[in-house]
């Protein structure tokens, strides 16, 4: 994406990622567009009520918006947002977006997740095939659902599933990520991690840019999911990222690429 003038990551970030598997860029989102993302998303939820996240999954404990790119052109940032496009480029080499959705862990709820992989994939001969970007709209602190991870398991070429008996229960070597609001966790989505509880009376807001290998179906066919309008208007780096111009794979023909690593 060498014409698009994606920054290269600092060399810290980059081993960041490669020997733990995630990074966070602490604060690097601007007041004024948190406001606007937060408003969008609490916009959508009231309007979509129980359909909220009906084009992709929906979760118990959890409210949760797909397709975002399609419903405002306020996502369009979140997804071409170049200081984590160059990490995740770091992770994949060439990409493309997979799925742009948004999660809220609910009050005081059972919003905890099993530890799992993204797509429930491991990496290949190529390499790994996807990567994550929370955007945390909210603070994330250790008792209103943060992300848990398992630093160094994106290594492991194994799911969490097949060596675990209980995923779902607290790891020895976990760590809990704490992150401003207006903060990025980038991530090899290969690494064990999961959310945890909400245990406050506030929800805990996140989006999530996941993006795949170039060569790996997309979780949300963009093609198929977006209107004629929004890809009209989808220039340059952004339509290079939703894979506009690009024949559709066999995954994504079949719509078989629709899954979570652990929503079934």
């Amino acid at each position: 994406m060498e014409e698009f003038q994606i920054p290269a990551p600092s060399v810290a970030h980059q081993d960041q990622l490669d020997k733990h598997g995630y990074v966070v860029l602490s604060e690097c989102i601007p007041e004024v567009v948190l406001e606007q993302l937060i408003r969008e998303v609490e916009f959508l939820w009231e309007i979509e009520g129980e359909l909220a996240g009906c084009e992709f999954k929906q979760e118990k404990n959890a409210r949760r918006l797909a397709n975002l790119v399609e419903k405002s052109r306020r996502f369009d940032q979140v997804v071409t947002h170049r200081d984590s496009l160059a990490l995740v480029g770091h992770v994949l080499g060439t990409f493309k977006l997979s799925s742009l959705n948004a999660r809220s862990a609910n009050p005081m709820s059972a919003s905890g997740q099993p530890l799992h992989c993204d797509g429930g994939y491991l990496p290949d001969k190529k390499g790994p095939k996807v990567a994550n970007v929370v955007w945390c709209l909210d603070d994330f602190t250790l008792d209103n659902g943060t992300i848990r991870v398992i630093p160094g398991t994106h290594l492991a070429g194994k799911l969490p599933q097949d060596v675990l008996d209980h995923p779902e229960k607290q790891h020895p070597d976990e760590e809990l990520i704490k992150a401003k609001a207006g903060s990025l966790i980038v991530m090899n989505a290969h690494l064990w991690h999961s959310g945890v509880k909400n245990r406050t009376h506030r929800p805990r807001r996140a989006l999530h840019a996941y993006y795949c290998r170039r060569d790996q179906p997309q979780q949300q066919f963009q093609q198929a999911l977006l209107s004629a309008e929004t890809r009209q208007v989808a220039k340059g780096l952004l339509r290079y990222v939703l894979a506009l111009e690009e024949a559709p794979l066999e995954g994504e023909r079949q719509g078989a690429s629709s899954v979570s690593g652990f929503l079934q």
